[in-house]
């Protein structure tokens, strides 16, 4: 069994009178990925923000890498690296200098065009954030996340809004940042995608954790209830002919 890399026990998340967050408990092993998937409101944000340290919560224990959230939240916040959304970046700097303004706030000696060349974004170097196409926008939002070298990135929906050659890009963005010994946590309303990334997935729904096991386990548990689908699966699904006709390659401005 791998390492626990983050603890949560018996968390709750009050907004006066509604319980965001009912109590739930689960545990990250150091270095996989974990999928926190759930319908709009069932508050696996709001479990996500608490762990971040961007929200309070009402009550519960959570620990990262051995740091108690209530005791040491800045030490947390050294070991964490969080998405952040597009209106985070400076206008006026391109992406050369906005890697570099973020070596100086963490005080990290970190070389820009090889974080950039990770990302396949080595050539948009002198771009602005606001000129690159969306799954650029998401690249560079993910390359954000790792200039504090962190041992744990928080990934919100990132392939949103992006097209099938951009989404698979991403999905192997991820996987390589896995590779390097980066645990990573996803939230997702693509099932594919958490069926292709995630090494386990908990389900939440109302608050409540109801369901945490690998995809495999749980798509297995479901046929073993009897569960058929009405239509014969196939092999290979739409996007798999999409991407067979037109490639794999990247169709950016």
């Amino acid at each position: 069994m791998s390492k626990t890399i983050i603890s949560v026990s018996n968390l709750v998340k009050n907004y006066g009178q509604f319980q965001a967050v009912k109590g739930i408990s689960f545990e990250v092993y150091e270095g996989e990925i974990f999928g926190l998937l759930g319908p709009n409101g069932a508050g696996k944000s709001t479990t996500l923000e608490i762990i971040e340290t961007l929200r309070e919560k009402t009550s519960g224990e959570v620990i990262v890498d051995g740091i108690n959230l209530d005791k040491n939240p800045n030490e947390i916040k050294k070991i964490i690296g969080v998405q952040l959304q597009s209106s985070g970046y400076y206008p006026g700097l391109n992406l050369l200098q906005l890697i570099q303004l973020f070596c100086g706030l963490y005080n990290r000696d970190v070389a820009p065009m090889e974080l950039l060349e990770m990302v396949n974004l080595k050539d948009k170097a002198k771009s602005q954030f606001k000129q690159l196409s969306g799954g650029q926008k998401q690249r560079f939002s993910v390359a954000t996340t790792l200039i504090n070298e962190p041992r744990i990135i928080f990934l919100d929906e990132p392939t949103t809004g992006l097209d099938p050659q951009a989404r698979r890009s991403l999905w192997e963005l991820v996987k390589n940042i896995r590779s390097r010994g980066t645990t990573v946590i996803i939230t997702t309303h693509y099932m594919d995608e958490a069926e292709y990334l995630c090494d386990r997935v908990a389900i939440i729904d109302s608050g409540n954790i109801v369901a945490l096991d690998t995809p495999d386990q749980m798509i297995d548990k479901l046929v073993a209830t009897g569960f058929e689908r009405p239509k014969e699966v196939k092999k290979a699904n739409l996007e798999d002919v999409f991407i067979k006709l037109t490639g794999h390659s990247l169709r950016e401005e």
